[in-house]
């Protein structure tokens, strides 16, 4: 059989191993236990498993090499469970377990997750008497330490009675790998205090850890380890190098590292890609992979998928297209499942949306991770209903949609108000019995987005351990639905649970206590913004200056404003409202121009309240300059903006200026429009405008309850008893009903 070995060694393909098992079947060789041995070993070197088997099958009485063999082939192909099976046939056919088996057995119950079976094969060990042995020992460590029992695999390592450097690498691996990298970097203070030399392996894990940590005075110790202790950083320490100070930051050292390994494998060259995409250098990155190219290393998928990643941050379309062709061409093909996501990226970030679908159907149509990162691009690009629609097109396809697919489907729900859609999600989530947190904050999300404040409330309330993220959805959700007292009360109850809160905590209380025009609450909330360390952002000093400016504090507001290190449009606008509110008409306008004087655009908000405060002062003329303006800067006037003017004279009483000018707008008049007419008309007395205007109020179709108490009203002060009649029957047969007036006071630090 000895003259045989060379030929298995030759043996590089599946067919001319093939050729020499039908040798060894002529010569009646196969019938020797080696022959057999080796052939179960080489067919699985090669894939085929199923040959392996067969061989096995059919010789006669297997011996417990044989078995121990036939084990760790279907180990090394991730063949778990049949590993466990043929362990449990072995002890039922009696054949005697040899101490090599058990290793293959214990990565089998790792690789399968049972921990159960893990602690009878434990149990066996020890009754057998090879829990002393060094080799089953390390074995049951790196078990235990892969399924996260690290107390068990601390127990086995301290009850050792020699600690070698493999024992040493294999426990500190066991807690990196649990993320608990200080405990691993403390065990590896320990080994070399005791005088064990590490190895290559053992720096893989102990780099992982530093990277993991993200302290670059750490990364450089070990990286002094490497160079003190002479240890080769080739291959893959190299690349783990790599990688650890990517994550520290060190973009310098990084590269110096790459440099400086002579042979670069694979993973090294996708290190240093990745190293560039984490810090945004995309275009060193495809310079790195260029020169990859260059030096004939074979990519992997991974190294595509950054590639991919670049090419689409930069919005390359032609090159992206290149690779996704190179993709197609080399034996890459096979992962293209696995990259479907990453090329659906790239063409979304090109504007190529139409690809993006030709994609996913050529992907496959059991990739869940494609469907999933189409539907949240589309909702990012608010392209709402496409997203629902891909989301039922999905399941029936018979994919059922994971958390990631829901919470991306309800954010759409909630932005597009489609609550009938939202219902059916929720009972979807229920039937499944789904509490991921992603999904749940993403119901109370669309529920508040909706207008459904208590739906979203009732499931808050069942949220046992609700995260700041959770709180900070229920808080906003009643901000923004009109419901601050109640957002407020909940900002007061994590404050006294002492739950740590961010700056959307307090932008969404903040943004509460602005609608009350709560100045005190406010001035608390400020307070404790700032005695909890957190930073404002321009969002956060925006709504300070509209909550002070709301709240009749004009020179609080002014200093936020005058303090903010960075001021968008939004900022600028606040603080321009806010001087209209007052009544300072000058200083909004000094304002407007500082604003544009400094570079910043104003939006259809900026001049929305500059129009307000033209109007607040009656300044016709001022109102009617900035209304002609806003072309100047590019925007189209919108109702909002025509409200306004008409307000504006009809306050002024130039009520048949109004009139004109509502009859020249090139959009449809709505009731605000009308209704603000209406209003010039009550308050200088003229009924006989109201005559003249009845044909046009008759077409006016609104679920407004403002607009019709506004013209009942009027006819009710002129004494047409009849003409209310007609308003109140108009509002019963659309089904409205008054909305009772309200008005808020604050005395003693509360509101009334």
């Amino acid at each position: 059989m000895t003259l045989y070995m060379p030929f298995f060694r030759s043996c590089t393909t599946l067919r001319t191993l093939t050729q020499l098992h039908a040798h060894l079947f002529v010569t009646r060789l196969h019938e020797d236990p080696l022959a057999s041995t080796k052939l179960i070993e080489s067919y699985a070197q090669m894939g085929s498993l199923q040959s392996s088997r067969l061989v096995f099958e059919t010789f006669p009485n297997p011996d417990s090499f044989m078995w121990g063999v036939l084990i760790k082939c279907h180990v090394w192909n991730h063949f778990f469970e049949e590993s466990i099976s043929l362990y449990h046939k072995m002890l039922y056919h009696q054949v005697q377990v040899n101490r090599f088996i058990y290793p293959s057995i214990l990565r089998a119950c790792s690789g399968f997750g049972d921990l159960g079976i893990g602690g009878k094969v434990h149990g066996r060990i020890i009754k057998v008497g090879f829990d002393t042995d060094a080799i089953a020992e390390t074995a049951l460590l790196s078990m235990y330490g892969k399924m996260g029992c690290l107390d068990d695999a601390r127990k086995i390592f301290d009850g050792m009675h020699i600690k070698d450097v493999v024992l040493w690498s294999s426990i500190i691996s066991c807690y990196v790998e649990n993320g608990e990298a200080i405990e691993g970097l403390d065990l590896f203070h320990g080994m070399v205090s005791q005088g064990v030399e590490p190895d290559s392996v053992t720096m893989l894990s102990v780099a992982e850890a530093c990277g993991g940590l993200g302290v670059l005075r750490l990364a450089r110790s070990v990286h002094g380890q490497v160079v003190t202790r002479a240890i080769r950083s080739d291959g893959s320490l190299g690349t783990y190098l790599i990688v650890m100070y990517s994550k520290c930051g060190d973009l310098h050292s990084a590269e110096m590292i790459f440099q400086n390994v002579t042979h670069r494998n694979t993973a090294c060259w996708t290190a240093m890609i990745t190293c560039y995409n984490q810090v945004n250098c995309f275009r060193e990155a495809m310079n790195v992979f260029v020169e990859m190219q260059g030096f004939k290393v074979e990519s992997n998928a991974v190294t595509i998928m950054c590639i991919i990643c670049s090419c689409a941050r930069l919005g390359l379309l032609r090159e992206g297209k290149s690779v996704h062709c190179f993709v197609i061409k080399k034996p890459l093909a096979a992962d293209i499942e696995f990259l479907g996501p990453a090329l659906i990226e790239l063409y979304a970030e090109c504007g190529k949306l139409n690809d993006c679908e030709e994609v996913l159907h050529a992907v496959g149509q059991k990739n869940i991770v494609s469907w999933n990162m189409l539907i949240s691009l589309y909702a990012q690009k608010g392209l709402l209903k496409k997203a629902l629609e891909l989301f039922v097109q999905m399941q029936t396809q018979g994919l059922m949609p994971d958390s990631y697919s829901l919470s991306s489907s309800l954010s759409a729900c909630g932005n597009v108000g489609s609550i009938q859609l939202g219902y059916q999600i929720h009972c979807h989530v229920i039937k499944r019995s789904i509490l991921d947190e992603y999904v749940q904050n993403s119901l109370i999300d669309m529920y508040c987005k909706c207008g459904d404040v208590c739906s979203g409330y009732m499931i808050f309330e069942k949220i046992k351990q609700p995260t700041v993220v959770t709180w900070n959805s229920m808080i906003c959700g009643f901000s923004q639905n009109g419901n601050s007292v109640e957002a407020i009360r909940l900002f007061d109850q994590m404050y006294l649970n002492g739950i740590e809160m961010n700056e959307v905590t307090f932008l969404s209380v903040i943004q509460a206590c602005s609608h009350l025009g709560h100045r005190e609450k406010g001035k608390w909330v400020h307070h404790k913004l700032i005695t909890c360390g957190l930073k404002t952002d321009s969002y956060v000093d925006t709504a300070l200056t509209d909550m002070y400016a709301k709240s009749g504090d004009l020179r609080a507001a002014q200093g936020v404003f005058d303090s903010m290190s960075k001021r968008s449009v939004v900022s600028w606008s606040a603080m321009i409202d806010g001087y209209g509110i007052h009544g300072q008409i000058n200083a909004a306008i000094s304002l407007f121009n500082r604003m544009v004087d400094s570079g910043i655009k104003p939006n259809e908000v900026t001049f929305m309240n500059i129009l307000s405060a033209c109007s607040h002062v009656g300044s016709v003329e001022k109102g009617r300059f900035y209304f002609s303006l806003m072309r100047n800067f590019g925007i189209e006037p919108n109702t909002e903006h025509f409200a306004v003017v008409v307000d504006l004279l009809s306050r002024a009483g130039d009520l048949n200026g109004a009139y004109e000018f509502i009859k020249s707008m090139p959009l449809p008049v709505d009731a605000s429009i009308w209704g603000a007419l209406l209003n010039g008309c009550r308050i200088h007395q003229r009924m006989d405008m109201i005559k003249c205007i009845k044909r046009d109020l008759i077409g006016i179709s609104t679920d407004d309850t403002g607009y019709y108490t506004l013209l009942s009203n009027i006819y009710a002060e002129g004494g047409d008893w009849n003409e209310v009649r007609k308003v109140r029957s108009m509002m019963e047969g659309i089904g409205l009903t008054k909305v009772p007036g309200w008005s808020t006071i604050e005395l003693e630090k509360k509101i009334y």
